[in-house]
């Protein structure tokens, strides 16, 4: 997909979406942007994982990974779930996923 050209030409309308977008992305990549984070998203890709599973999976204490599931929750691109005393994550969408893709293409396949 090609990337749109801004102009000089742009209503003050097509100006404050394309703020609003920005505004929008920007928070997202700052949610994404802790290593943390990051890895949880990767762990959930492959489906739903509990707080115990995550800790396990990172080699991570309970209050690190619940403070990093707080804030992805907070954006919006974790759901929880509660099954008796145990909370699970799931992705929210498929924009954590697609943003994964990008950048295990970027920085992880091989060349």
């Amino acid at each position: 997909m090609a990337l749109p050209v801004l102009s000089d030409d742009l209503s003050d309308d097509e100006l404050d979406s394309i703020v609003d977008k920005a505004t929008t992305a920007s928070a997202f990549l700052k949610a994404i942007s802790h290593e943390g984070r990051l890895m949880i998203l990767c762990h959930l890709v492959s489906g739903e994982k509990s707080v115990t599973e995550l800790e396990e999976l990172l080699s991570a204490r309970q209050a690190a990974v619940s403070q990093q599931l707080s804030r992805l929750r907070l954006e919006g691109l974790v759901i929880p779930r509660r099954e008796g005393k145990a909370i699970f994550y799931r992705l929210a969408d498929d924009k954590p996923r697609k943003m994964l893709e990008c950048v295990y293409e970027l920085f992880c396949a091989d060349d």
